[in-house]
């Protein structure tokens, strides 16, 4: 019966050369790693992470449209959310429907209940419609503590790029020469710097002598300004009543309170004092007279009533019925 101990033979071979014998060089050099040079005439293995067959989009998207249709209200503005948060991009409606299945109304009704909940000085964060798409974005009224936590600089234009950006929103398309015209010095710098930021694009050339370039605003001008699009722009009309309302505003802040003049020019008046003192007179007698009759009236109101109760009767006693 074996005891499962090594016999002797056994243990001779194990520990006579004190273990396993060691591997020989040909042995380690066939299993060595190859180098760089084997490998570039080698194709890569393809890796199939699912061997399941590509799936049919058309059916998948009907399949999305029927679940969609059963979402409520609440659950859809809650998938519109989720997919403008995730977007680094501002979202049409026919994105966030190509995305979802769910009907453009329902979208369109979402995003309108969104902004509504989510807008300036109510909460952090807020809808904006840009460009004809849709993006969240931060409160600017945090604007501060957003930028001094990401550490970035707000991004101001100068004096000059904003005039030839205005020029160019107004007037698009428009030439160099029609901007520098209207501005009277030379634009090719502030025009090369808002080509950089992308605010500016080139349209075209001009059919004219030399064709100049036409130049017009960008989507991400858009953006910028958070503009829903072009119509979004103010009118001159609106500037100028702007200013006519500004300077109405400091009229009445600067202007004395109403009847004060009046007031000024009354006290003015020699008599304005005599003219007080008798209509103090006059307003004590009239209050004598008030008092007067109340207590009048009052006097006409008791003898009513003792009148209607008539003289008090006396009940007999018992001793005088006998």
């Amino acid at each position: 019966m074996s005891t499962g101990k090594p016999n002797g033979d056994e243990t001779e071979a194990l520990s006579g050369s004190g273990g396993p014998s060691p591997f020989t060089e040909e042995e380690l050099a066939s299993v060595a790693p190859r180098d760089d040079e084997e490998l570039e005439d080698v194709d890569a293995a393809v890796i199939d992470v699912d061997d399941a067959p590509a799936p049919d989009l058309q059916s998948g998207f009907e399949k999305l449209q029927q679940k969609s249709r059963k979402l409520s209200p609440e659950r859809v503005r809650t998938v519109i959310q989720s997919l403008l948060f995730v977007s680094d991009r501002p979202l049409t409606v026919d994105q966030l429907y190509e995305a979802t299945a769910i009907d453009r109304e329902r979208i369109q009704e979402a995003l309108e209940k969104t902004t509504g909940e989510l807008r300036d000085g109510i909460s952090g964060i807020v809808l904006h419609e840009v460009g004809g798409a849709w993006q969240l974005r931060t409160d600017p009224g945090s604007a501060e503590y957003v930028r001094r936590f990401l550490q970035v600089k707000p991004q101001r234009l100068t004096r000059s790029a904003l005039e030839t950006l205005a020029i160019v929103a107004y007037r698009q398309p428009v030439t160099r020469p029609e901007v520098e015209d209207l501005r009277g010095v030379d634009s090719g710098a502030v025009i090369k710097a808002l080509l950089d930021r992308k605010l500016i694009k080139i349209l075209g050339k001009k059919d004219e002598i030399g064709r100049p370039m036409l130049y017009g605003t960008t989507r991400e001008f858009l953006e910028f300004f958070a503009l829903k699009d072009l119509a979004a722009l103010p009118t001159l009309r609106e500037f100028q009543e702007l200013t006519q309302e500004h300077q109405d505003i400091v009229e009445e802040e600067t202007a004395p309170p109403p009847g004060a003049a009046g007031l000024v020019e009354a006290m003015a008046d020699p008599d304005f004092m005599k003219k007080m003192e008798k209509g103090e007179r006059d307003s004590q007698k009239a209050l004598e007279k008030l008092e007067a009759a109340m207590n009048a009236a009052e006097d006409r109101t008791r003898e009513a009533v003792r009148t209607l109760e008539g003289p008090a009767t006396e009940t007999p006693d018992a001793d005088d019925e006998d």
